[in-house]
């Protein structure tokens, strides 16, 4: 799903009542961050959630900044990997990241990303939303309970085996519900959002502890190293090594 080629001014944003209209419609969906970003990365738009989250209070204090000033550079390094996809026209659906915040804790989130156009059909930015997959306190109180409490259990146990009719029970469904509702929400079977999280949760760790990638294959849930090394580069184009490497210096 792209944005419409036609809605731009200077070749990128919605002319002015348009593009306030699209922020309102955001502004009412509780945790929900909505952005726009130029071909350089830089920030044009934000909603109310997504300034909080960085510590603003007005769009023009977020305005022309990046991804690599306003977040750890791990975090930063993948936001740009993913605008790299998405400046080739790529969409990216049900991204599951960290997102960070300016009192530098970080809030897990399913992020969408999608280019934009100008009238030519040329691809001038990005766009893109995240919602909050935090425990049930965190989701609006019209989401899915079961949901909530199936992803809850997910992150709890991420280094433990989970079986689907384990999860299923957990959350209060029968297992083809379940199994259902994941495909819905994140085109992913339940193992493959579980794989997805444990390589994300293992990033941290990568660039911040002392631990030997062994040890942090082991503590995510990888059957050995080398089954963790696979499962990573499919999901950051990296191998663990290489992404030690990487933003270690960078926190340095």
């Amino acid at each position: 799903m792209k944005a419409r080629r036609t809605d731009t001014t200077s070749g990128l944003l919605p002319e002015g009542w348009r593009c306030q209209a699209l922020l309102e419609l955001f502004e009412h969906l509780p945790g929900v961050q909505f952005w726009v970003k130029d071909r350089a990365g830089r920030y044009l738009v934000m909603n109310r959630a997504c300034l909080h989250d960085y510590g603003f209070t007005e769009l023009t204090e977020a305005c022309g900044r990046t991804d690599g000033e306003l977040s750890p550079g791990h975090i930063a390094a993948q936001f740009r990997l993913d605008d790299e996809r998405v400046l080739k026209g790529e969409s990216i659906m049900n991204r599951i990241e960290l997102v960070g915040r300016f009192d530098h804790t970080a809030v897990w989130c399913v992020s969408d990303k999608v280019p934009l156009y100008d009238e030519r059909g040329r691809i001038v930015g990005t766009a893109g939303v995240a919602r909050p997959l935090g425990k049930r306190a965190e989701f609006p109180a019209t989401a899915d309970t079961s949901m909530a409490r199936a992803l809850e259990y997910l992150r709890e146990r991420v280094s433990m085996p989970v079986r689907n009719a384990e999860l299923a029970r957990h959350a209060g469904v029968s297992l083809r519900v379940l199994e259902r509702r994941f495909r819905e929400a994140f085109y992913l079977s339940p193992q493959q959002y579980l794989r997805r999280l444990r390589v994300r949760m293992a990033c941290h760790p990568l660039v911040y502890s002392g631990q030997s990638i062994a040890e942090i294959a082991s503590a995510h849930g990888f059957c050995d190293q080398s089954h963790f090394g696979r499962e990573f580069r499919r999901e950051t184009g990296m191998t663990p090594l290489e992404y030690r490497r990487r933003f270690r210096v960078a926190e340095a």
